[in-house]
């Protein structure tokens, strides 16, 4: 019975159709899982990019200088109504002038090659912890951590979660008399 069915599928055009769909199928199907994974990703970074801009500027205004776990909530309150799960970091670096801001530099303290946590190896690039005052650069940047919805993750040997990171760069408004930043040294 299988075998007649094989002969006919054989010789009919519909047959071949059929053994051609079933050849590509899978190839459309993770190609186009891929795509629709990708633009949810760019989604992602889209809606923390524009919540960490606005929370950006925000926290340049005097109103909102010492507030600034209410600017984390906010953009933390715009993430999540997308990404329900999503977990959110944040990090602030102030600086006293644009030329200031250097490379990240890892200093090695005890001279093992490893990047050890802080206070054992620290990180130098000019600038120190937190919002700084009138005049000062601040460098405010959040990260996003997210399991992805679509299973094509698995079938590309990529993980479940992925983390994504915006970043964005203003001066403080000339709101009270600023003093310099004193950056960060290691030891």
């Amino acid at each position: 019975m299988i075998r007649a069915l094989l002969r006919r599928l054989r010789r009919h055009k519909r047959g071949a159709a059929m053994v051609e769909f079933a050849l590509t199928a899978p190839v459309f199907l993770l190609v186009l899982l891929g795509i629709f994974d990708f633009c949810w990703q760019m989604y992602a970074q889209q809606v923390l990019q524009g919540a960490v801009a606005k929370a950006g500027r925000d926290a340049t205004l005097e109103a909102h200088s010492i507030e600034q776990e209410e600017l984390d909530e906010a953009v933390t309150a715009q993430v999540t109504k997308v990404f329900k799960d999503a977990k959110l970091t944040f990090y602030r670096r102030t600086f006293d002038d644009f030329s200031d801001i250097k490379p990240l530099r890892w200093v090695d303290q005890n001279d093992n090659d490893q990047k050890d946590p802080s206070p054992i190896d620290c990180w130098e690039d000019g600038g120190t912890q937190g919002n700084g005052g009138a005049d000062d650069i601040v460098q405010y940047t959040a990260s996003m951590k997210f399991d992805r919805v679509l299973p094509v993750w698995r079938m590309l040997g990529q993980p479940q979660s992925k983390t994504l990171t915006a970043v964005t760069l203003l001066r403080n408004q000339p709101f009270a008399v600023g003093g310099d930043v004193i950056p960060e040294e290691c030891p």
